[in-house]
């Protein structure tokens, strides 16, 4: 996987919403979720009604398709939430497009969880969504 992967450019990377290593499932696991598979489709659907509704007078429809122009209008961050990505900016070295991102990310995290702002945990766990940056490349978290 390694030499595969070791293929790939960062610049490739950073055009790449998630990128996570999948372990084995452990069977233990299995049928004790809170949640069934009907749950998280309402859910799921729940959450593309919102973003539809959001960007109704737009040319696009989803979270990801945001243009960067748009990206504070349609995903706005609080002050906490702007010293964690100016820290991952700044710190971490990830580039502008990576962040962009990761904010999309978070945004449709945080559609998932019905919350209307993109909160420090959305973001965290979008970081987390680029898991094999670190193991792979070196890029810090």
């Amino acid at each position: 996987l390694q030499k595969y992967l070791g293929k790939m450019s960062e610049p490739l990377l950073d055009r790449m919403d998630f990128c996570v290593e999948m372990g084995r499932p452990d069977f233990s696991l299995y049928g004790h979720g809170d949640e069934n598979s009907a749950q998280i489709r309402k859910r799921v659907e729940r959450a593309i009604q919102i973003q539809r509704k959001r960007y109704e007078k737009e040319k696009f429809s989803y979270n990801g398709e945001v243009p960067g122009a748009l990206l504070e209008k349609y995903c706005p961050l609080g002050q906490k939430e702007r010293e964690y990505l100016d820290l991952l900016f700044q710190a971490e070295h990830y580039s502008i497009r990576k962040v962009s991102r990761m904010i999309k990310v978070a945004r449709t995290i945080a559609d998932l969880q019905g919350s209307e702002t993109i909160q420090e945990a959305h973001l965290t766990e979008a970081v987390r969504f680029r898991s094999v940056d670190r193991k792979y490349w070196g890029v810090p978290l």
